[in-house]
């Protein structure tokens, strides 16, 4: 079997890496090839898969839909011709495996490279959700006409390349759109949502009484760095009297600088702590601060089990959020200023999650909003079962990689 897999953004990357795996699993004698469109590929090189065209970083870190100004910024460092190389890598990659086939991961332009290949493809939809439009009692409130018009998260130009002959099937982030694409003819596999992958790692009960608190600033630089500084605004505002103990964790992306994180946090008079904290993480991954007789827990390389510990997250992130949504957990997020996570990029994912994210308008506002949620018992049921059902279970991997090894054997 030889496989490309084209996917365009960091989680993306990293949703493609988890069904290469469970692919070489089942199949050992697999070829794998990627194409990462956005970022420098970094999980590719991780995971030890080879690229078949060059990489490069852009301002936009490939939100360019978030802030048109952006794309001119993206132009103006070489976006289109890093496109036309990237396009005649994968039609070259084409014709030097004419059996071959292409996993598209992500939007419309992975989608649209594999139909222009020429190669039979599948897509895994990461990007759109019906749940963006409507959830199960109807169209949301905010939904514009036009969208309602189109009657899909997916275009009427997407479902078309998702109908065409070449394309054996799609792969939807969650049953409510599935259901919604197979009205339209399309051959779609309901197997749930890969990002929920590897997040059941169960994690020891610690009794210690503590609302414990994931801090996510999210994985593009610099950007996080001043979701970081709002994020310390926000816990600021929770040290004074706070009616509860509380635990701060933060979880940095594992090639971001961490002493930039830790130096900020110093700025705001967090002091490093050479005692221990009863947390479950690896001993050499965890840096303790404390201030205000609070403990705040900075970890690098123990993500799943931050997910796992906390209790709810202060989140500025994407794919981190919705993972931790999809544990059954409360997000209370804020806008920063991008290019990513801004005020519309917030909207849309409080459209996504549902009552799941808890969105305000700035971190002075999170401290009344945790009291409120800890008032709500009821309120953190709802929020347990919306988040497992907008999420889904994990094992999505290891079923589409089945079906991709299916096809390489009919």
């Amino acid at each position: 079997m030889e496989l490309l897999v084209i996917s365009n953004g960091h989680g993306e990357d990293a949703i493609a890496i988890r069904i290469i795996q469970a692919l070489q699993k089942i199949s050992p004698d697999a070829r794998v090839w990627g194409l990462a469109m956005v970022g420098e590929g970094f999980a590719y090189g991780q995971a030890h898969i080879p690229l078949i065209a060059r990489v490069k970083s852009m301002p936009s870190g490939g939100f360019i839909y978030m802030d048109k100004k952006h794309l001119w910024q993206d132009i103006r460092q070489g976006l289109l011709a890093l496109i036309i190389s990237q396009y005649r890598a994968t039609r070259k990659w084409v014709q030097k495996h004419p059996g071959g086939i292409i996993l598209a991961v992500g939007d419309i332009l992975p989608l649209l490279f594999a139909w222009l290949s020429g190669a039979k493809y599948y897509f895994v939809g990461t990007a759109k959700s019906e749940y963006y439009l409507k959830d199960e009692e109807g169209w949301l409130e905010e939904t514009p006409c036009w969208e309602r018009w189109f009657d899909s998260v997916y275009y009427p130009w997407e479902r078309c390349l998702l109908k065409h002959p070449r394309c054996m099937g799609a792969f939807p982030r969650d049953s409510f759109t599935a259901s919604s694409l197979r009205r339209y003819g399309i051959r779609v596999y309901d197997c749930g949502n890969p990002m929920m992958d590897g997040l059941d790692t169960t994690i020891p009960h610690y009794d210690d009484n503590l609302l414990k608190i994931l801090l996510l600033p999210g994985s593009r630089f610099p950007e996080s760095l001043h979701n970081w500084r709002l994020i310390l605004l926000a816990i600021d505002s929770l040290l004074p009297d706070f009616p509860v103990d509380l635990l701060f964790v933060a979880a940095i992306a594992p090639y971001l600088p961490l002493k930039d994180f830790t130096d900020i946090l110093k700025g705001f008079q967090w002091s490093e702590d050479e005692k221990t904290v009863n947390v479950p993480l690896n001993p050499d991954d965890k840096i303790v601060f404390t201030k205000r007789g609070r403990q705040l827990v900075v970890s690098q390389n123990s993500y799943t089990q931050c997910l796992q510990y906390c209790d709810m997250a202060i989140a500025m992130a994407g794919t981190a959020t919705e993972q931790f949504v999809g544990l059954g957990k409360p997000v209370i997020a804020f806008p920063g200023r991008g290019p990513q996570y801004n005020l519309q990029f917030a909207r849309n994912q409080r459209r996504l999650l549902g009552i799941s994210l808890q969105l305000v308008d700035n971190p002075q506002q999170v401290r009344e909003k945790i009291l409120q949620l800890l008032s709500a018992p009821d309120l953190w049921e709802m929020i347990a079962a919306n988040g497992k059902k907008r999420l889904g279970q994990g094992g999505a991997s290891q079923k589409i990689a089945t079906i991709l090894c299916q096809h390489s054997d009919s």
